[in-house]
């Protein structure tokens, strides 16, 4: 047998040993490859430096089923380190492969790394992105897909086809230069666009979009009902979302069925997922615009930052032309955008992925066992350097990470010092992290003190938003809480001079990443990590460290070199507990 033949039955072996030791050799396994890399892409007609998975911009979709064991394969063909994180994705008992900077060793430029988690118990729409060095603003980001098993019902009838959109805004300064500009203390500025699936606007202003740049069509039968998911995988804009002609029935976010409402548009802030049912009922004299355009700026400014896409009937009698739907008439009040975020409301009836109600955990009557309330406010200069704060605190990130260094007893990684009110002396940089209670019930409360929406995303956990409000929270806002079907969800917004508050039920043992999710901001220190240990010695909590772990800061010396193979791994994955690096 030949040198590839060994590589492959080599992995294959490992790779059942590693389903043998997460305890899922009866669940089905999806296998996934992917290669990320550099190519030249003009989205908004200006050659530039993109992150292409598989050559793809935006990188394929992951389409599993509940409770499959995923393994996604990669390799690193960039010239710094990756990560790739699966925002939404719950990772049960396995922050291991969240894949951020906390919990995981960077891949190094050249290197092959194997992810596997289990889609333990989770439904929905959901999306991953590189989490490192400013690199979700130049690419590498795909949806994720996790469907219900055939026994478990969902909401609605089945829709005739599923479609998946990134919106996003955009700049034609690649990542590295965004990093630089805010290294330097200086604001990234206004972006240059909105992309749609990575494609600039339609041409429907000859003044405003310049000849010559490829826009997304999404062609559709007429009269069928299809599910859109969107989401928002920008940088920091918010965007409204819309298709000209056509109500969106809104039916889940992040993994919670919502009660479906008609919507002519939704709010979708950085890193949020939706997913609308969208009925083609229209007489298709025309094709129809789909619109993602900035809110809460300066419309008349940013007229040139909005993605168009093309709604497409088979029938269709000509081009979409004229105007684009009228954005929301809110200028003059500042609720409109909070009241539809208040309307999205947890389906408390519907399955969820196991066979018992979505609803039937009964948050509304837990007591709660921590309160932190996290206050975010403008960058400011701290030791030199312009950061961004959370409760007064500017997070450094350790150069072993939390979770390696626990699992080694490092001594002097982090602080458990996190404040859970915010600091009235002057902020600090500091590593310095949420001691979570084990199965307790936490209040967080988001204060955004800052002048635009800021998003905030809780690895590993779907948070029950409970209430929002302008101005300061106090401990009288609870008399507003939500106790009953505030939708479970992994991001939230925070409008300005606002507050959102969110309940977390701790029963996922691991290190989990809180942060703004406006990238701008998490660059520059707007995060910090619960840390959520079980007590008693109970192996069953959380997966073990996987063979493959990475070793980095302090534990660098445990790093043993890559093995080169010319094995190509059948399926389409790979990798199993080694760290390869495959000839090209």
């Amino acid at each position: 047998m030949g040198v590839g033949g060994s590589a492959f039955l080599s992995f294959l072996a490992i790779h059942i040993l590693l389903l043998f030791d997460f305890g899922l050799a009866d669940d089905p396994v999806v296998n996934y490859n992917f290669v990320v890399s550099y190519i030249t892409a003009s989205p908004l007609g200006v050659p530039q430096q993109v992150i292409a998975v598989n050559g793809k911009f935006p990188g394929p979709t992951i389409n599993v089923t509940t409770n499959n064991f995923v393994v996604v394969n990669v390799r690193n063909k960039l010239d710094e380190g990756l990560l790739l994180h699966w925002s939404g994705i719950q990772q049960r008992r396995s922050s291991w492969q969240d894949g951020v900077l906390g919990t995981n060793c960077p891949i190094p430029p050249k290197w092959n790394w194997t992810y596997q988690f289990q889609v333990k118990d989770q439904i929905g729409s959901f999306f991953y992105f590189p989490s490192l060095h400013f690199q979700r603003a130049s690419g590498g980001f795909g949806g994720i897909i996790v469907n219900n098993r055939d026994i478990i019902p969902i909401p609605f009838d089945t829709p005739y086809g599923d479609i998946t959109i990134l919106i996003g805004d955009w700049y034609t300064r690649n990542h590295t230069a965004l990093r630089k500009a805010l290294d330097s203390g200086n604001d990234l500025g206004m972006p240059h666009g909105v992309l749609i699936n990575g494609k600039g606007p339609y041409r429907y202003n000859d003044t405003l979009v310049p000849d010559g740049i490829e826009h997304e069509t999404i062609t559709v039968q007429p009269g069928k009902t299809y599910r859109l998911r969107v989401s928002n995988v920008g940088v920091s804009t918010s965007l409204n979302f819309r298709i000209q002609s056509h109500y969106l029935i809104l039916a889940e976010t992040e993994g919670s069925y919502t009660v479906q409402q008609n919507y002519t548009s939704l709010d979708i802030h950085v890193g949020q997922t939706y997913s609308f049912l969208v009925t083609m009922d229209q007489n298709a004299s025309s094709d129809y615009y789909i619109v993602a355009s900035a809110r809460f700026v300066n419309e008349t400014t940013w007229s040139r930052v909005t993605g168009v896409a093309v709604l497409h009937y088979t029938n269709s009698k000509g081009k979409a032309s004229g105007p684009l739907p009228d954005p929301p008439q809110d200028q003059y009040d500042r609720t409109y955008s909070m009241n539809q975020a208040r309307s999205i409301r947890w389906n408390v009836s519907a399955s969820g992925a196991r066979p018992n109600p979505q609803g039937s955990f009964r948050y509304g009557s837990i007591n709660v066992t921590d309160v932190y309330v996290l206050k975010n406010k403008p960058p400011l200069v701290i030791g030199g350097k312009r950061r961004a704060t959370l409760s007064g605190i500017s997070f450094v990130n350790p150069e072993t990470p939390i979770r390696l260094a626990d699992q080694y007893k490092v001594k002097g990684v982090y602080k458990l010092e996190f404040p859970n009110r915010p600091l009235s002396g002057s902020p600090k940089l500091e590593t310095s992290i949420i001691n979570g209670t084990y199965k307790g019930f936490m209040e967080v409360v988001l204060q955004n003190n800052d002048t635009k929406v800021q998003s905030y995303h809780m690895s590993g956990y779907a948070v029950f938003v409970v209430g929002m409000d302008y101005g300061d929270w106090s401990e009288n806002s609870r008399g507003t809480y939500n106790k009953w079907d505030g939708i479970a969800r992994t991001t939230v917004q925070v409008y300005p001079g606002a507050w959102t508050a969110i309940l977390i039920s701790l029963d996922n043992v691991g290190v989990w990443n809180l942060r703004a999710d406006n990238l701008d901001s998490w660059y520059l220190g707007q995060e910090t990590y619960v840390r959520i240990v079980n007590p008693e010695p109970n192996n069953k909590t959380e997966f073990p460290m996987p063979d493959n772990a990475l070793y980095c800061g302090a534990l660098s010396r445990l790093q043993k070199p890559q093995h080169v193979s010319s094995a190509n791994y059948l399926g389409g994955g790979g990798g199993g507990g080694r760290n390869e690096v495959l000839d090209d």
